[in-house]
């Protein structure tokens, strides 16, 4: 949800930001993209099932739905600083559990994908400041 999300801002972005924001917004999609696959195979991996249909994400995702009629640049910079906290807070409860488990290389998996999107959301956040 939060790729599709993303893609929505990079799309729709208009303002003095487009030129910094518009390929910003782009690398986070990539990078998420990628992250999403190492963690639906770190899953099978471990003898779990990935249901990752637009249906099924939209069932379980823990996101607020992104308003459609959005275009002015810090508007997307705030809704996706938002939406970064919250995916990093779930990101967060599961590593939890696989520290708890004791699968250290879910941890660190989870560990370096968190490192990435907090510096994502920072510079969200920053470009927000006067």
């Amino acid at each position: 949800d939060l790729h599709s999300q993303i893609k929505v801002a990079h799309w729709n972005i208009k303002g003095p930001g487009f030129a910094a924001l518009h390929p910003l917004f782009e690398s986070f999609a990539v990078s998420l993209a990628n992250h999403n696959d190492s963690i639906a195979e770190r899953a099978v991996t471990l003898g779990a099932r990935v249901y990752g249909t637009a249906r099924y994400v939209a069932q379980k995702s823990r996101l607020p739905e992104y308003p459609a009629e959005t275009a002015k640049d810090t508007e997307h910079v705030r809704l996706l600083a938002e939406r970064i906290d919250t995916y990093l807070d779930g990101l967060r409860e599961s590593r939890s559990v696989a520290d708890e488990q004791k699968d250290t290389d879910s941890v660190d998996l989870l560990t370096g994908i968190i490192t990435e999107f907090e510096k994502h959301g920072w510079f969200l956040k920053a470009s927000l400041e006067a």
